[in-house]
């Protein structure tokens, strides 16, 4: 895939190119002017005008965010580069951000690359330094890190001491928790040149006596060539981009209420669905302890259904209706089984299925989902039928990661790839005939 950036300057979404370069794709990217000169390529930047307005974990779509300015920033690079086909971030710990960048990939088609994502904090850290990530500290905010020592070092010099502050003071080796940001000089991406800093001034934020807050100020820099190139580099030309026509920079402009104007409102499709004799719809609920599961078919849809998106919509509406009735919601369905007459329909049943389960109506996150073939037609169990676990409580945990990463499962449908519920791990998985 052909992917573009989002890079801070830092060392994490620096090896986060490395890392997409490393698992076949080609790179470009958003970040400071010098970088796009030390790596060749086009970068896109936009200051940003929105705000934090929505701060719930789950991002939805809000007038005024700052995420609009990520859409409208994306918007426009896929514009410019329509063989832009996925998105890659250097997030470590941090789910909001995931999320947030989730959440706009799929407003754009596009796909998210968080690669270091949940990854081992210790051995990412030796990973960037051993792979020829250069980077120096450009802030310290953490017990035992003192602005007048530390800032300005490269993490090689300081990696042992991390390790030590980390046995002592539980602090997060890579800086996830803000201990510490990073500058990145130079690495196997930058193919034509490194950054030479050459003057810097240290301003004191906060002269607390346990944990004081330093930022490095550059002052002077250059850009060192690099005669000869062994660098890794996942950057073709032989593409459908005219790289000479495309600017070297590129500010991109627009309101970032723009974004959600861009952005198909979300529409109730019950409203148009189609009449179905009640008598067709059959259902059948079994209880045990804390939860109880309902299933709901269409029997004998062959003769008036036109298709699984009609089939399927009808199921899921008296699906919905039911655990309303119950005084439930789809925030309390645990693990969802979804059989389909044809798998070659996989398409069309998640595009009506998130038109039923969507995130904002999950505040604990969708639920997992399993999807099966079956010979539904041959039995006269129409085209779609499902199976739904339901649970009582609110105690259920998910793991929903939309990004391809380098250790969660594949998520190729609307659904939680794993839901843990009183210690039973529900999994996600789709089986064809």
């Amino acid at each position: 895939m052909k992917v573009v950036a989002l890079v801070s300057g830092g060392k994490d979404s620096c090896y986060a190119m490395m890392k997409c370069i490393q698992y076949g794709h080609q790179v470009g990217h958003q970040i400071i002017v010098r970088y796009a000169e030390c790596m060749g390529v086009p970068l896109f930047r936009r200051r940003i005008r929105g705000s934090t307005r929505h701060h719930n974990l789950s991002y939805r779509m809000t007038p005024g965010d700052e995420v609009e300015d990520m859409f409208i920033l994306l918007n426009e690079v896929k514009r410019q580069i329509p063989s832009i086909t996925a998105v890659s971030s250097g997030a470590i710990a941090s789910d909001y951000q995931r999320l947030r960048v989730e959440s706009v990939c799929s407003r754009l088609g596009l796909v998210s690359l968080a690669y270091l994502w949940k990854q081992d904090q210790s051995l990412l850290l030796q990973e960037m330094i051993t792979n020829g990530i250069v980077a120096i500290t450009v802030k310290v905010a953490a017990m035992g890190l003192d602005p007048t020592k530390h800032l300005g070092k490269e993490i090689a010099h300081l990696e042992s001491y991390l390790h030590k502050l980390k046995e002592l003071y539980g602090i997060n080796v890579c800086g996830e928790g803000g201990e510490y940001e990073t500058m990145t000089l130079d690495c196997p991406l930058f193919i034509n040149a490194r950054i030479v800093l050459d003057e810097f001034q240290v301003v004191l934020h906060s002269s607390d006596s346990i944990a004081p807050v330093g930022v490095l100020h550059p002052l002077a820099f250059h850009l060192e060539s690099k005669a000869e190139s062994t660098s890794l580099s996942g950057i073709n030309r032989n593409d459908d981009v005219c790289w000479e026509k495309l600017a070297l920079i590129c500010e991109v402009q627009g309101d970032c209420f723009q974004g959600c104007e861009a952005t198909c409102p979300y529409v109730d499709v019950v409203s148009d669905l189609v009449a179905v004799t009640e008598d067709k719809l059959q259902i059948s609920k079994t209880k045990k302890d804390n939860t109880f599961s309902m299933c709901c078919w269409l029997q004998d849809s062959c003769k008036t259904s036109t298709g699984l998106q009609e089939d399927l919509k009808a199921v899921l509406k008296k699906i919905e209706l039911q655990l309303v009735e119950y005084g439930f919601g789809w925030e309390n369905v645990l693990y969802i089984h979804l059989y389909i007459a044809d798998m070659n329909e996989f398409s069309t049943a998640n595009e009506t299925y998130v038109k039923f389960i969507t995130q904002e109506k999950c505040h604990f996150g969708v639920p997992s989902r399993s999807t099966i073939e079956l010979p539904l037609l041959q039995v006269g169990l129409g085209r779609a039928y499902i199976e739904v676990l339901v649970t009582n409580d609110q105690s259920k945990r998910v793991l929903h990661v939309q990004s391809v990463s380098c250790w969660a499962p594949s998520c190729i449908g609307p659904y939680s790839q794993a839901t843990l519920h009183k210690e039973i791990l529900h999994m996600a998985w789709a089986v064809g005939a």
